[in-house]
């Protein structure tokens, strides 16, 4: 446990070097990981696709443990967002010493990361990169750069985010969030082969909406389908839900949006 104005990385490790490592975010409320199950379900999925070499200590209990830990330090066990990175270890691409290294933070949130936005997001799209559709493509990884450079082009033009596409010009995800359209009373979502990083509110949506009646779907989806939807949104684990107020000159409603946050996320988050 030390100060967050501490070195805790040696220049060596491979996650600062090449982007060799994963990290979650999670939201914690009321001391408890919000979706902690599937956070740690792909946390770990993902360490095995990579091939770490993780010791059998390195578990979802320990990582529970050490989490709760940080939050009461901070005192912000009631909310809070936590970063958890994790890296192979220390060495160059031929000589990792293959010793996994984690780091955990942790920082206070405002309560009003519990509200539905009363402003609808503003947002662009981002044409200077595409993602890839590979076994890597849905990870958290920290080879970040599509999207840092996306988030980068956002700010400039002064949006709340911006959209990436794929290989294939399809949309993938927004530099944070995944996203959600609705057209004609269907939710749609791009699908895993799209790109898309797999995120836990995704997920957990996914299957509350599929069992309480609503007709979703995961496919390619197009920046025509972006431009022509009724509604759309972004979900994150911090968040929730967000409503997207604009696309370019296109504008939405969040009717539906709002029902849904009010009905399956808010919910979780007391």
């Amino acid at each position: 446990m030390i100060s967050d104005q501490e070195p805790v990385l040696m220049a060596a490790n491979r996650s600062y070097r090449y982007g060799d490592g994963l990290f979650e975010t999670m939201k914690m409320v009321n001391g408890k990981i919000l979706l902690g199950d599937f956070h740690f379900e792909r946390l770990f999925t993902g360490l095995s696709l990579l091939q770490f070499n993780a010791p059998k200590l390195f578990s979802k209990e320990l990582l529970s443990e050490k989490i709760s830990e940080v939050c009461r330090k901070n005192s912000c066990e009631q909310l809070a967002r936590v970063r958890l990175s994790v890296s192979r270890g220390n060495g160059g691409l031929y000589d990792a010493d293959n010793n996994l290294q984690y780091v955990i933070e942790c920082w206070p949130l405002n309560d009003s990361v519990n509200c539905f936005n009363e402003n609808g997001l503003v947002t662009g799209l981002y044409t200077a990169g595409r993602k890839t559709c590979d076994i890597f493509s849905n990870l958290k990884s920290a080879s970040f750069l599509p999207y840092v450079m996306a988030a980068l082009y956002a700010r400039e033009n002064k949006w709340n985010d911006c959209l990436l596409m794929n290989t294939e010009g399809n949309i993938a995800d927004s530099t944070i969030a995944n996203i959600f359209v609705i057209k004609n009373g269907i939710i749609s979502t791009p699908a895993a082969s799209q790109g898309c990083v797999l995120g836990v509110m995704r997920r957990y949506l996914l299957t509350v909406l599929a069992q309480n009646g609503f007709f979703v779907e995961e496919k390619p989806v197009t920046v025509t389908e972006i431009e022509s939807a009724d509604e759309v949104f972004l979900t994150n684990a911090i968040n929730g839900i967000r409503w997207v107020g604009s696309f370019g000159s296109r504008t939405y409603s969040s009717v539906v949006a709002t029902a849904i946050y009010n009905r399956f996320v808010k919910t979780i988050f007391f």
